[in-house]
């Protein structure tokens, strides 16, 4: 019995310790209200941490894992393979939430708020696509703003050094060695997470608690009802396909740190590594877990396809215009692949999403921006739940269909 106590302590302490953290945080944003913006420092210095770690991470896992690959045909299959499953589960949860908005309709007049927003620079489509892809200065590309163009100049990088065959085996070896002191350097700035998402769950609560009550009322209820729905019944037939009755006891005896990671941080670039981890627990191989997760970060977003979904019901009902048309769900179901490669996997982050979806439709910006942003900053924590936590197990159907890994 004794042996028992040990082994449950050894292996849910981290996890015992995050869920303190975030109880304790969540306690003083309610007890305390706008006060806690004293102590949001510290969450921010956490996050901080993660993010300058996170961009030699992913150069790293990304570089590494491909320059470890046996053939190159490999590669290209297993990005194939990734890619179907990606715009699979993003469409899926697209559809999910316009089931959603047609059994619980929002119907309501909206009060709009006038608050600060982004200046977006304006340039041609073609110039947007390539500050997306590509960054004109190799310094550039050591920021997260940049991430997915980093991502790609890992991938290169990784296939390169593969190419090189023995004349670039001292350069992987420096690929395979950076990249296990990154996951070091990690597990160090992961002790701090407790006290970090304590004070970050602390601000959240303490904040944005009270809007929760208002005119956003029914339309958060409807998506964090969606997104629960979506979390624990399509995550579980996901499961089931990646490999049955086992896969699915493998995930969801895993997935507990990164989804508490995910929701206490609102950034799927932070929950890099605890789905990294996560994985290699699960028995994901290590070449599809290094490439299905970081570049899942940036590209792969079910939470934000049904956020998108969510504010262009609401808008639509904010201005009084239909949503049951055929072609306007369609349209709505293409702006939210286009949203998921887009947006950013930073808290909060970017509103190209919303200003796409408004210009389509042809919403007046001025009163429809705000509206979008108030809404994708409330349901923000779980969206990126489903983000994150989504990366994880597409990981698990690339592996079982490139693969065929059996748990």
């Amino acid at each position: 019995m004794e042996v028992k106590k040990i082994n449950f302590l050894q292996n849910y302490s981290s996890i015992l310790l995050l869920l303190g953290g975030i109880i304790i945080g969540s306690i003083f944003g309610l007890v305390f209200g706008e006060k806690v913006l004293i102590i949001k420092p510290i969450g921010d210095i956490f996050l901080n941490l993660l993010f300058t770690a996170i961009i030699p991470l992913i150069f790293f896992t990304i570089g590494s894992s491909i320059a470890n690959l046996e053939r190159t045909e490999k590669l290209g299959k297993l990005f194939v393979i990734m890619i179907l499953v990606f715009l699979a589960t993003i469409l899926i949860s697209g559809i999910v939430m316009i089931c959603a908005v047609y059994l619980f309709p929002i119907h309501q007049d909206i009060a709009i708020t006038k608050i600060p927003f982004e200046k977006i620079e304006s340039g041609s489509a073609g110039d947007q696509i390539a500050k997306l892809l590509t960054a004109n200065d190799f310094f550039e590309l050591l920021s997260r703003k940049s991430m997915l163009a980093l991502i790609i100049f890992s991938f290169l990088i990784g296939f390169a050094t593969l190419q090189s065959g023995e004349k670039g085996k001292a350069f992987k070896s420096f690929l395979d060695s950076g990249n296990e002191v990154m996951k070091q350097l990690l597990n160090i700035i992961m002790k701090f997470a407790p006290l970090g998402l304590g004070a970050y769950f602390a601000y959240q609560v303490g904040i944005f608690g009270p809007q929760l009550f208002g005119v956003y009322a029914k339309p958060m209820a409807v998506y964090y009802a969606a997104c629960i729905f979506y979390f624990f019944v399509f995550f579980s037939l996901y499961a089931l396909v990646s490999g049955g009755k086992r896969a699915f006891k493998v995930f969801w005896s895993n997935n507990i740190t990164p989804s508490l990671t995910a929701v206490g941080t609102c950034s799927s670039i932070a929950t890099i590594p605890a789905n990294l981890d996560a994985a290699q627990k699960m028995g994901i191989p290590s070449h599809v877990r290094n490439l299905v997760i970081p570049l899942g970060a940036p590209l792969h977003k079910d939470g934000s396809s049904m956020s998108s979904i969510l504010k262009i019901t609401f808008l639509f009902a904010m201005f009084g215009k239909d949503f049951t048309d055929p072609m306007t769900i369609l349209l709505a179901l293409g702006i939210t692949v286009v949203v998921s490669i887009v947006e950013g996997g930073i808290p909060n982050g970017g509103y190209i999403g919303e200003i796409l979806a408004i210009t389509v439709y042809g919403f007046p910006m001025e009163q429809a921006l705000p509206v979008a942003m108030i809404l994708g900053t409330l349901v923000d924590p779980i969206a990126t739940l489903l983000n994150a936590n989504g990366d994880v197990i597409c990981s698990m159907m690339v592996s079982r269909f490139s693969e065929k890994t059996k748990w």
